[in-house]
């Protein structure tokens, strides 16, 4: 009912999904260098991050099981098997991590949201509760029916 009365006049182009892919793209390399960090750091080889300008130019070696790539004076990196553990285990946290946020802004901004309809806050702002009390047989009469009035 809502998506008939109200239409959207901003067309969806290309900015919307260029900044989701961006968005998904940077969590995701994060993620993998983070994950990569922290098997290095129970591997026993602390805590280490690439420089920026390797933060990119790394993933291939990352991706294939190396630990130490992209890295220097990396002394007992993480094994294949131990950094591939923390790449799954981080991955599937920051899948549902984006999961999560792409529902809650499709719920609260995309094209099935309520429109058109106060929250309970803002009829409080906009109407006073003297206003609210007066007319309350109007705005819930299954609640507050009429007083005085029988019929109809």
């Amino acid at each position: 009912m809502q998506r008939e009365r109200v239409q959207d006049p901003y067309p969806w182009t290309w900015e919307v999904p260029l900044a989701v892919a961006c968005v998904v793209l940077a969590v995701l390399v994060v993620t993998i260098h983070l994950a990569r960090a922290v098997a290095n750091l129970v591997a026993g080889a602390g805590w280490r991050w690439p420089p920026l300008t390797g933060l990119v130019t790394s993933l291939p070696g990352v991706l294939a099981g190396d630990a130490a790539a992209g890295l220097s004076r990396v002394e007992h990196p993480a094994t294949p098997a131990v950094l591939w553990m923390w790449l799954l285990g981080f991955g599937l946290v920051a899948a549902s991590g984006l999961a999560a946020a792409g529902y809650a802004v499709w719920t609260l901004r995309g094209p099935g949201r309520m429109r058109g309809m106060a929250t309970s806050v803002e009829a409080h702002e906009l109407l006073g509760l003297q206003r609210l009390r007066r007319v309350r047989h109007v705005v819930r009469p299954d609640l507050y029916p009429r007083r005085g009035r029988t019929g109809l």
